[in-house]
């Protein structure tokens, strides 16, 4: 049962054939094949002897290389002879940096076929996330950063500067060995810059200071996370049209991910660099930490009981770990290692250097151009008996392409994208998911999800007048097996004023499910069919079994609103009349739908409505209950709703009793708040309590 409203690295080449370089017959004619849509497939092989000295001399004729057990033919074969990297004295550098006049923004250059620009040449790139630093680890990683091209940068070493400053990533200088220019480029990189849009935390630890934001910023803050690793998707996406082995050196001040929240981008960025043939080297900017058991003096105090249970230190350190253990994982699935717990930062771009020695460079036209995005994998030997040790990239995922399919293509292509271990994320998407019980063995579990509407602004600045806007999703249970699932597909006209209104806006799609109690995992799909842009939201969630839980007063999902809309004025109706079940839907109530806030931000010109279901079952007669909200901003109370006495009698076998709010904000200062729902059963001596973080902005 369901329903859904919608409310407010590899190549592709054109052209391919003629064999390259070794793989080219001498004194023979041959005539030049071209296959349209092949894919160029680019390994870079190191060859190490027993003693971890690289093998030169080898040819592509020594070479075997299988994709998916299917041999390949080598077309492109070169070596790349680099010298040892610098570890003794200083090199000479120039005694006085000249500043440019002024520093335009550049692009990486692609590899051009015969110029030769990259070989012989270490790649590396100096990533700088400058929202994830404060200012005292911004200079520790631009001090480091010049250190090395000062005193340990060497004639095979190319570098690059690239910066993310939370709007974008920024290539400020492409691959060059001119240290002079390298270093200009760091003193123009102002201190203090990008910041402001670091995670915000809701644990033991985090500081009892309220600060309001913009609406539209707030919305979204729970995405920074993906915006970051988003940005590393786009840089190594930028290095990957380099043939060449490539490392991207990442200063940052940890990463931490937000529960199951930034598996799917995760997972996309890490296999974007694992196609691009980049390598990440993540170092911490924060250095030897010592950390005061409150936390430094950064943030302030967190003000309440935690200070006293050692709560708040155990939260401050495991959110120490956490996002260490973010930067270790980038690295290690792609083959780099992060820098922890030092000092000297210079270290992780020398670890970095030393790590690229001299290496093959062997491409060849994948036999399979399917462009399915499938996982395919590759292995490459000697056919000689010589003993030695092969390092490679073991496999890439096929590209995944949007292009102008048939409507059959296009269904195809969006449940193929279901089942894709490796998530799509051109789409931001947030959910929330809630149970409320039907009878004693069902739960009905509505299901919303947030879109920002300025993702679908983009079909309108493309000409179009509307979009259809694809929705595909599944639940499974902890064996595996899907148990439900949904497609459904919308169309939004995108006048002027609708396509204004999407910039400031968020979409909310709402779905629900009946499901028994368990573990679930849901993956959920959406597609603007017009720009072919698809996101992806994955998660673990539980359905508690309510009926075992007899020492406590059971209560469902507590729904956070403020919204109330219309069935009748619904702006889209995705499903067939016929098939909507509102009579079933607890958030319907005469006529009008509570819409759940999912991001919980929430503005003072707004009420807040507060909705959940009591059970009693088991009596003959539901007992009167005793609620109340409270908001607090640390140990203090702001704010106390009048306690509402709820006494309906209670419906149905399960004596199920709706209690809600209608709470205004006005009354609240803007910034963070606990808010706390507390039901009391003074008959039967049970009570239930929550808690949830919210945002009031102005």
């Amino acid at each position: 049962m369901r329903w859904a409203i919608l409310f407010s690295f590899v190549w592709t080449l054109s052209a391919a054939g003629q064999q390259v370089g070794e793989n080219a017959q001498p004194g023979k004619t041959e005539t030049a094949t071209f296959t349209a849509g092949a894919q160029l497939v680019i390994e870079t092989v190191t060859v190490t002897d027993k003693k971890g000295q690289p093998i030169e001399g080898l040819t592509a004729k020594d070479f075997t290389v299988t994709e998916d057990g299917v041999p390949q033919q080598i077309r492109v074969f070169e070596y790349q002879k680099l010298s040892a990297p610098a570890t003794g004295a200083p090199a000479s550098g120039p005694e006085q940096v000249k500043v440019y006049e002024k520093l335009g923004l550049t692009r990486i250059a692609p590899d051009q076929q015969g110029e030769g620009r990259y070989k012989n040449r270490r790649l590396m790139a100096l990533y700088f996330d400058m929202t994830a630093m404060q200012q005292a680890e911004q200079i520790r990683a631009l001090a480091a950063a010049q250190k090395f091209i000062l005193t340990q940068m060497t004639p095979d070493d190319l570098l690059s500067i690239l910066r993310y400053s939370g709007g974008a990533v920024e290539v400020l200088q492409d691959f060059t060995g001119d240290r002079n220019r390298l270093l200009s480029i760091l003193q123009t990189l102002i201190i203090g810059e990008g910041q402001g849009f670091d995670e915000s935390t809701n644990d033991a630890a985090t500081g009892d200071a309220g600060a309001a934001f913009g609406q539209d910023d707030a919305e979204f803050s729970i995405f920074n996370t993906d915006r970051q690793l988003s940005a590393l998707q786009t840089a190594a996406k930028m290095l990957g049209q380099l043939s060449a082995k490539k490392s991207l050196i990442y200063f940052s001040s940890g990463l931490r991910l937000n529960g199951m929240n930034n598996q799917a981008q995760l997972m996309a960025t890490v296999n974007s660099a694992i196609r691009a043939g980049v390598s990440f080297w993540p170092i911490d900017a924060r250095g030897l930490v010592a950390d005061a058991p409150m936390g430094d003096a950064s943030q302030a105090s967190p003000g309440n009981a935690a200070m006293y249970s050692g709560a708040g230190m155990q939260a401050n350190t495991a959110r120490f770990q956490q996002s260490q253990d973010t930067l270790h994982a980038l690295a290690a699935d792609t083959g780099g290692k992060a820098l922890f717990d030092t000092n000297d930062l210079t270290k992780g771009i020398v670890q970095a250097a030393e790590a690229i020695s001299s290496y093959y460079v062997i491409g060849y036209y994948a036999s399979n151009a399917a462009q399915d995005g499938k996982f395919r994998r590759i292995k490459i030997t000697l056919n000689n008996e010589v003993a030695a040790n092969l390092d490679y990239r073991q496999g890439y995922f096929a590209g995944k392409q949007f292009a102008k399919f048939s409507a059959a293509d296009k269904e195809r292509q969006l449940e193929d994208a279901l089942m894709l271990p490796d998530p799509i994320t051109e789409l931001t998407i947030a959910m929330e998911i809630d149970y409320f019980q039907l009878n004693r063995a069902e739960y009905y579990v509505p299901v919303v999800v947030k879109i920002p509407g300025r993702e679908l602004a983009l079909a309108k600045r493309r000409g179009a007048e509307r979009t259809v806007i694809d929705f595909i999703g599944e639940i499974k249970n902890s064996f595996g097996t899907t148990v439900m699932n949904v497609r459904d597909k919308v169309t939004a006209k995108l006048s002027e004023a609708t396509a204004a209104e999407l910039v400031k806006r968020p979409i909310v799609y709402d779905t629900g499910y009946t499901l028994l109690p368990g573990d679930y995992t849901i993956k959920f799909l959406a597609r603007d069919a017009e720009t072919g842009r698809i996101g992806t939201y994955q998660s673990k969630f539980v359905i508690p079994n309510l009926n075992k839980d007899s020492d406590r007063l059971a209560i469902s999902s507590v729904v956070l609103s403020s919204q109330r809309v219309d069935m009748k004025d619904a702006l889209y109706n995705a499903m067939k009349e016929k098939e909507r079940r509102d009579d079933v839907n607890p958030l319907v109530q005469d006529g009008l739908k509570l819409i759940p806030s999912v991001t919980r931000v929430f503005s003072r010109d707004h009420n807040l409505y507060v909705y959940l279901h009591s059970y009693q079952q088991g009596l003959s007669e539901a007992q009167p209950l005793i609620a109340v909200v409270s908001f607090y901003k640390g140990q203090e109370k702001a704010f106390e709703s009048v306690p509402v006495e709820v006494n309906g009698g209670g419906t149905g076998r399960l004596k199920t009793l709706p209690i809600q709010f209608d709470i205004p904000l006005a009354q609240l200062q803007p910034g963070r708040y606990e808010c706390q729902l507390t039901v009391l059963n003074p008959a039967g001596q049970k009570a239930a309590f929550w808690q949830a973080p919210i945002l009031v902005v102005p």
